[in-house]
């Protein structure tokens, strides 16, 4: 006979059947309960200072681990301060448990203390949700959650759980099998699929692999490189898919879409066949839909049968996993290669010479002040390949994207559906308690830091010594930068005069990290190095940039991405390309 426990301990014993080694959260009143059989778990919980830092250090254990991010909070407020971490593992596909405690039964519906509908409320953000009021129902729920937040394409489930219904006895029964009559994700693909897919990768004279965030879920960068180079063919990665292939590797061409490369743009553009791996044709890469690669067949291959056809029409859909779906798309592709295989030589030395025409750069400012660019660049190289970066939302996470090297899957996160500000600090906690071997870069703006900046503290008590890089350049970067481009100059609130207050350094010192400070451009390595050398507290380095520099290349919202600047009012030279 199963052993008899309160519903709070059913749901520590569950998480802990469940694989859970770390979760965060904060207490309150109606997920009280499940804090006493906490104290004696084997599974750490961090104590965040905000319950936004919670879910959004789930979802940076998430990405580097692979595993399900685990959180828990209480009801109302608590509950609610999690619907932008919600929305953000939504749309960038990650998988996390979020466990949030509810006023009692008897009360739901009342407008009790700290009473919210937080079911409702997340309904459209979360891939599943359960309200729980029985503790016969709490070791089933967790079971099943876990099971929906990490397999077929990844997201979050939230689990609310009436204060009742952890303080009644229950007996306890996890389920051993969980089977879903109406969710059964397709794992292998069809082999008619395959066939079609191969079939015409073999007609195309200027394929291009669009690589998505969905290639680093299925854990498939191995086979995506052998495929590649079995093609021959170019490869572009999506702002969630760096690392997910080399970027020192031949094909590589680099990351489409508003600030990508020349190179990446105008292939997806260019192209008679896009091999379409794990993306979802988001309105970033594509700028204007209706002139997005208008002469290109599709193959679409991802895990998610709803998003194959949603935004372009998809000449060969391909649904399962993309380990499973790249495998078999190998020896598919070899035996139709036996027959004909098309030369890409034309159009691989057409990329190639826009990758060398057009690299990536940066110009020094002028003032003598220090570049951004030039700062994020460095940690990079000082950092190496084998480092996890971590960015905000703005002008640095472009910079990050385009100046970090990327090597290895796992190793660049960021908010990239949502554009989540302040989702850099705590993304680096939830990263380092991930991975607490690696070094964790949180390459961060001035604005986004001062958002969520107190999970130092938590950093500091709980020994997480991330490194937090300021790119302080005293305002809202990339609004200031659409001011400049078209309001006229007219920076109407995006000045923050973050090189006056807050005194970042002295801040981090209150924090119980170390704070260093950055103002000169012959010591930016030297600063990095001592931020590097230091890995016993977390570190913050308040680097002061130039004010005015500006994300290049760059495609206008809502325009073509044949409209492409490589600087203000400047347009690659079209006519002297062979395309």
């Amino acid at each position: 006979m199963s052993k008899e426990m309160t519903g709070a301990s059913a749901l520590v014993k569950s998480l802990e059947l469940a694989g859970v080694e770390v979760m965060f959260g904060i207490p309150g009143g109606a997920v009280l309960p499940a804090y006493d059989p906490i104290f004696d778990s084997k599974i750490r919980h961090i104590l965040v200072r905000h319950e936004q830092g919670a879910g959004h250090a789930a979802t940076g254990y998430a990405q580097v681990t692979g595993k399900p991010g685990v959180c828990i909070v209480t009801s109302g407020p608590g509950a609610t301060n999690l619907v932008t971490p919600l929305a953000d593992a939504a749309m960038d596909s990650v998988p996390l448990v979020v466990i949030t405690g509810q006023v009692p039964s008897a009360a739901i519906g009342t407008d009790a203390f700290q009473e919210a509908d937080i079911r409702s409320i997340t309904m459209p953000v979360t891939k599943h949700n359960y309200l729980v009021t029985d503790p016969d129902d709490i070791p089933r729920a967790i079971a099943e959650a876990f099971y929906i937040a990490n397999t077929g394409r990844p997201g979050p489930v939230l689990v609310d759980i009436a204060k009742d219904a952890l303080q009644k006895m229950t007996h306890f029964n996890y389920p051993k099998n969980i089977e879903f009559a109406g969710y059964k994700p397709q794992i292998k693909p069809n082999d008619q699929s395959i066939r079609d897919a191969a079939a015409l990768i073999a007609q195309s004279s200027k394929p291009v692999f669009y690589v998505g965030g969905g290639v680093i879920k299925a854990n498939a960068s191995k086979e995506l490189l052998k495929l590649a180079e079995l093609v021959g063919a170019p490869v572009v990665t999506t702002l969630m898919a760096r690392g997910a292939f080399p970027d020192s590797h031949n094909l590589h061409l680099g990351m489409p879409g508003m600030h990508g490369t020349v190179a990446a743009v105008t292939a997806l553009q260019k192209s008679d066949l896009l091999i379409t791996l794990g993306a979802r044709f988001d309105d970033r890469v594509t700028g204007k839909l209706s002139s997005f690669a208008v002469n290109a067949k599709v193959i679409h291959a991802d895990i998610d049968p709803a998003e194959i056809g949603k935004n372009r029409f998809a000449d060969v859909p391909v649904v399962g996993d993309l380990a499973h779906t790249i495998a078999a798309l190998i020896p598919a592709l070899q035996e139709e290669f036996k027959k004909s295989r098309p030369d890409l030589t034309a159009w691989l030395r057409q990329m190639f010479s826009l990758r060398t025409t057009y690299p990536l750069g940066y110009n020094q400012p002028e003032d003598g002040s220090v570049s951004p660019q030039y700062v994020i660049e460095r940690i990079g190289a000082i950092g190496g390949p084998n480092s996890i970066y971590v960015a905000g939302v703005g002008q640095h996470q472009m910079w990050a994207s385009q100046f970090v090297k990327y090597e290895n899957p796992r190793t660049w996160l960021n908010s990239g559906g949502l554009g989540t500000m302040g989702y850099a600090v705590p993304a680096a906690m939830g990263a380092k308690v991930g991975a607490p071997d690696t070094t964790v870069w949180a390459i961060d703006g001035d604005g986004c830091f001062q958002m969520t900046n107190q999970e130092l503290v938590t950093c500091a008590l709980n020994n997480i010594p991330i490194k937090v890089a300021i790119i302080n350049n005293e305002s809202l970067g990339m609004v200031r930068q659409w001011q400049t481009m078209f309001y006229e100059g007219r920076y109407s609130n995006t000045s923050l005069d973050s090189k006056r207050i807050p005194d970042f350094v002295k801040l981090a010192d209150a924090m119980g990290c170390v704070g260093l400070r950055c103002e000169r451009t012959e010591d930016v390595d030297s600063v990095i190095n001592e931020a590097m050398s230091i890995n016993d507290q977390p570190v913050v380095v308040d680097f002061r940039v130039f004010r005015d520099a500006m994300v290049w290349p760059m495609v206008a919202a809502g325009t073509s991405n044949d409209e492409i600047m490589i600087a203000r009012g400047l347009a690659p030279d079209w006519d002297s390309q062979e395309l």
